[in-house]
């Protein structure tokens, strides 16, 4: 499970590698509604909202990467352990991010569509 302050790291090292963001939209998980989470996005000008109960395509997103995931993994082999299932994840998300090309993003993998709109962004500010 994902804590309140393991998610305030995380977000936190993403606004280091990229930029703060005007807001986070996400479900009414406990990490989600926690006062600590809620107090760090209020000291930093992020605003939060809230899908409502009962409304998963608010959020589709991330519902279509639980979706994939599901598919792609959960669903497609048999673990025999927790640490298999980390691994072949771990294996996944690097594929998908730093190896397969997405049409969206003009066939290049996430991780180099970030680096050249960050180059691009250094060299036309």
């Amino acid at each position: 499970m994902l804590t309140a302050l393991r998610l305030i790291r995380v977000l936190e090292r993403i606004i280091e590698q990229r930029r703060k963001p005007v807001c986070l939209r996400t479900d009414n998980g406990p990490e989600f509604i926690s006062h600590k989470l809620q107090e760090w996005c209020e000291n930093r000008g992020i605003r939060i909202v809230y899908i409502q109960p009962g409304n998963p395509t608010q959020n589709a997103f991330i519902e279509r990467k639980n979706g994939s995931l599901r598919r792609g993994l959960l669903d497609a082999y048999m673990f025999s352990s927790l640490t298999e299932v980390r691994f072949m994840d771990e294996e996944r998300q690097r594929d998908y991010n730093m190896e397969r090309p997405h049409k969206s993003l003009g066939y290049l993998s996430p991780v180099k569509y970030a680096q050249e709109q960050l180059e691009a962004k250094i060299s036309n500010p």
